[in-house]
């Protein structure tokens, strides 16, 4: 385990700029993940460098026999560094850090891999112009708990990979299958050209419980201020909208693409509930 005492030292500087800098993200290939249950959850081929105060490791590696093992298993296969308070508050982007930190190797996708062979019927949530990281990170989180195959993103929503993002996904960033597109209109053809029904979540749509999503689906989400452009809307096969009560118009992104994915969610399992049912 190597020390870093200066606020100068380059590594130092580098993470700085991965936590400011989406561009700096792209480039280097790598992002930052912060706080102890995110840094566990990391895929270990995924690894590349971990930080931890001297206190952090003090008070919670010492004595804690699975943390150790993390710790020295990640020392042996990546590069860990021990650094003061002072350097971990100036690389990270809590008010009050954890003490341990850690770089992650970005996965690069294609729009390819939303649709492999092992993916018998694809639930994809299409994202356009989503730009609160908070509203990423709980689509990114609700998306892996309603079993959402796979995610592809308007590059021009909020960067997946920034701290407030990563963080909000509680760990999902790591184990779904998502892809930034540069060009969301013809990947969206390509889906349907796979077979995907492509369904928009507009207020001039048809009740999401009227719709059978049970087949190869497609889910657009809009802006969440704007919701899905014209251009994007006309791609749909058909739009759909969340039933409400009361004066409500519209419900937040992420709490639409939730609900929506959920929905899907519950029909195929009644359909699969249904099917078992008929053979006997």
């Amino acid at each position: 385990m190597d020390y870093i005492t200066s606020p100068d030292n380059d590594k130092i500087k580098m993470l700085v700029k991965l936590r400011n800098s989406a561009k700096e993200r792209k480039y280097s290939g790598k992002y930052i993940v912060e706080g102890i249950r995110m840094v566990e959850e990391i895929p270990f081929a995924d690894f590349l460098e971990l930080y931890i105060t001297t206190d952090f490791y003090e008070k919670k590696v010492k004595g804690n026999d699975e943390l150790f093992a993390f710790v020295n298993k990640a020392d042996n296969n990546r590069k860990v560094y021990q650094v003061t308070d002072t350097i971990m508050k100036k690389i990270s982007d809590t008010e009050t850090p954890q003490g341990i930190l850690a770089t992650v190797k970005m996965k690069v996708k294609k729009v390819e891999d939303l649709w492999g062979e092992d993916i018998e019927k694809p639930l994809i949530l299409i994202l356009e112009k989503i730009q609160d990281p908070g509203n990423m990170g709980t689509i990114i989180r609700s998306a892996e708990g309603a079993g959402v195959s796979g995610i592809l993103v308007s590059y021009d929503s909020v960067d997946i990979y920034s701290p407030k993002v990563i963080r909000s996904t509680m760990g999902s960033i790591f184990r779904k299958n998502i892809v930034v597109t540069y060009d969301l209109v013809r990947d969206i053809k390509e889906l349907k050209n796979r077979g995907i029904v492509i369904y928009g979540m507009h207020l001039k749509g048809t009740s999401m419980y009227e719709t059978d999503l049970t087949g190869p689906v497609g889910l657009l989400i809009g802006n969440e201020g704007n919701g899905l452009s014209e251009e994007v809307s006309k791609t749909a096969d058909k739009l759909l909208r969340i039933p409400m009560k009361g004066e409500l118009e519209s419900l937040n992104a992420a709490s639409s693409a939730t609900i929506v994915s959920y929905e899907a969610l519950r029909q195929r399992d009644i359909k699969v509930s249904v099917d078992i049912a008929d053979m006997f």
